[in-house]
């Protein structure tokens, strides 16, 4: 959706989506308590020939994107994730009821849970394996779900997020059960740094390399943890990160992630670090952690063979180029 699609969604219909209903019409424009404050008299007026609205007690008015922004404490980009994603009640764009197919696939989701037991199915961790990622390290964060879509059997990794759903990963399938964020808190103080991932493939890609780097001592709890699950959750991971002073970003390589970290960096400034560079030339994180296991391979079957004795030496510092540096 773009920036002007958004805004061409009738303010009336969103408000209505939202059970706010006017106080009073007049033929072209409709007089509303305000959503934004507390407001015992009308005093919000939405035109709705021009498509805006002024909200008298403030002063304050614009596009439908600028009630949005202002409703959820987000920028556009967040705004136009949340009419993107729909609401309860499908708005009226252009004649037609867009989001409401997305809301019924909400509402109904075809997966029907089975159980979900600590990891330990040898096909699912030789999957982790296969992705450069050790099963012990993935262990306290991944589960193992039992379920059924249209009557036939499926397993898959199970990775909760903040409302109580759970993304999903077998080597043939990418889906969750709802979409939400991830939010880590570490115990103890509150942290003053929080590391963002667009996946939890990624995240637990920097655990492994963490530990792979200095096994002694990791530190991966040191910083919390935001993993987005999607880029369209951007605008639900900004509220969370207000609680931070240092803001790191680890998303894909591409557009998309351009973009999320973008919109952060809009609400946050010099809070955020785009750290993408530190595995650049590579999709994302796990395709960083894959391409160093096939790496380590190819220097074993180098050390293998016999070399002269000044080509075993290594030189000061070598070991650590090697690892991501955070």
């Amino acid at each position: 959706m773009t920036y002007k699609e958004a805004n061409n969604i009738s303010i009336k219909d969103y408000l209505n989506s939202l059970g706010i209903q006017p106080v009073t019409e007049k033929g072209s424009y409709g007089m509303y308590r305000s959503p934004l404050r507390e407001d015992n008299t009308p005093s919000f007026k939405v035109d709705y020939n021009a498509n805006l609205w002024c909200d008298y007690g403030t002063g304050e008015g614009g596009t439908l994107i600028d009630l949005v922004m202002k409703q959820n404490g987000c920028n556009a980009y967040g705004a136009i994730c949340r009419l993107e994603q729909g609401s309860t009640t499908s708005f009226s764009f252009h004649g037609k009821d867009l989001p409401e197919r997305d809301t019924k696939r909400q509402a109904t989701s075809p997966i029907e849970i089975r159980r979900i037991q600590p990891l330990q199915n040898p096909a699912l961790m030789r999957y982790l394996q296969e992705r450069g990622i050790s099963p012990g390290t993935a262990a306290p964060y991944v589960q193992e779900m039992y379920y059924r879509i249209g009557g036939k059997p499926y397993f898959a990794l199970a990775f909760r997020n903040d409302s109580e759903g759970y993304e999903l990963r077998n080597p043939r399938f990418k889906g969750s059960t709802s979409k939400d964020i991830t939010h880590i808190r570490q115990k103890g103080e509150p942290r003053d740094t929080c590391f963002v991932f667009e996946g939890f493939m990624d995240f637990l890609s920097f655990l492994t390399i963490r530990q792979q780097k200095s096994p002694g001592m990791p530190c991966t709890d040191w910083q919390d943890y935001v993993i987005l699950n999607s880029t369209a959750n951007v605008d639900k991971a900004l509220y969370p990160l207000a609680d931070y002073g240092h803001i790191h970003c680890m998303l894909d390589n591409d557009e998309a992630g351009r973009k999320a970290v973008e919109a952060i960096r809009q609400e946050y400034k010099w809070r955020v670090r785009d750290a993408s560079h530190l595995y650049s030339g590579h999709n994302d994180l796990n395709d960083y952690l894959r391409s160093l296991k096939v790496k380590q391979s190819q220097d074993l079957t180098v050390t293998d063979k016999p070399q002269p004795e000044q080509d075993n030496r290594q030189n000061p510092g070598e070991k650590r180029k090697r690892g991501l540096r955070m």
